[in-house]
């Protein structure tokens, strides 16, 4: 397929991402305490695709999180776009978020950086320039008020580290600047019980339940550079992923399978571009990680998903 030859513009998304408010990365944490210990509340949004279908739904899941008065965060897992990390898309998106009350800490996904934006509406997916990539991954900077696309935040007693897909040829993978900059934290926090973020989930954390999942471009890349960084960094515990759409119905989604290399739980995260809508929260305790799952159509938990995962002993 021809790549459009047209400059990419994009006064209307920077004139939106300036009309974003302090709820956006950079805002202060609310603490709370339950029992009397600290605890710090995570929400996870999978997927958005923006604007997409269903924005409506989309919308009233903001709303719930809004009137949720414990919420410190709400984390974006990538694909923040719906198709091609076009202006328009990154237009909706900055105008999406705007109606968010709490800080957000979004990553990048493929949908936001990798494919060439076609000349004519449906003109599928290949791969761009490294200079189409890395000019969307500047909008997806700008539009978050980001300075990179990579980058960490200490939350209580937990490191959060929030990867951004990157590389010029893998859908899901890591370039090796940011590769570099995460072997850095990493060794600069090794007694520090560190969650991951990133758009892709970990090789072989759930059953081949569709014919993408654990192939190449469905899981974090480079898999041997990821993995030697885990076995030597046994304060990484939890990695929360997107990318596959992997629903609550889906018996993967919260599972033995999840435990990566007996050290790492993968936390699945559903998109929202169906018609049914769930969420994940996670509450920080300081002895514990409590992981929990959200009907937006319902209104209701789903208890029979509910998880407790431990931080390692350093």
């Amino acid at each position: 397929m021809r790549q459009s030859s047209k400059p990419i513009t994009w006064p209307l998304t920077v004139l939106l991402a300036l009309v974003l408010t302090a709820v956006l990365c950079g805002c202060g944490d609310a603490t709370f305490e339950a029992d009397g210990q600290e605890v710090h509340r995570l929400v996870i949004l999978g997927d958005p695709h923006l604007p997409g279908p269903n924005l409506d739904r989309k919308e009233a899941v903001l709303k719930t999180i809004n009137a949720w008065d414990d919420v410190d965060m709400v984390l974006a897992v990538g694909d923040i776009c719906e198709e091609y990390g076009t202006d328009a898309e990154y237009a909706a998106a900055a105008t999406f978020f705007s109606k968010l009350r709490k800080p957000l800490l979004p990553v990048a996904g493929n949908h936001d950086y990798i494919f060439a934006t076609p000349a004519w509406p449906g003109g599928g997916y290949n791969t761009g320039s490294r200079t189409m990539q890395e000019a969307k991954l500047l909008m997806f900077r700008t539009t978050f008020r980001l300075p990179s696309h990579y980058y960490s935040k200490k939350v209580g007693r937990y490191l959060l580290v929030f990867l951004s897909t990157d590389h010029e040829s893998f859908a899901t993978g890591l370039s090796e600047p940011q590769l570099a900059w995460l072997r850095k934290q990493l060794a600069r926090h090794q007694k520090t019980p560190t969650i991951i973020v990133f758009h892709g989930p970990l090789v072989g954390t759930q059953h081949n339940f569709r014919r993408y999942i654990n192939r190449p471009h469905a899981i974090a890349q480079p898999v041997e550079a990821i993995h030697a960084l885990i076995i030597a960094n046994p304060q990484v515990f939890l990695w929360v992923s997107g990318h596959t759409h992997t629903p609550p119905t889906e018996e993967s989604y919260a599972a033995p399978i999840n435990v990566y290399a007996g050290q790492v739980t993968n936390i699945h995260n559903a998109d929202m571009r169906g018609a049914t809508l769930w969420t994940n929260s996670l509450w920080l305790y300081p002895d514990r990680v409590e992981v929990k799952t959200y009907n937006h159509q319902t209104n209701s938990w789903l208890p029979a998903l509910d998880r407790i995962i431990l931080p390692p002993q350093l």
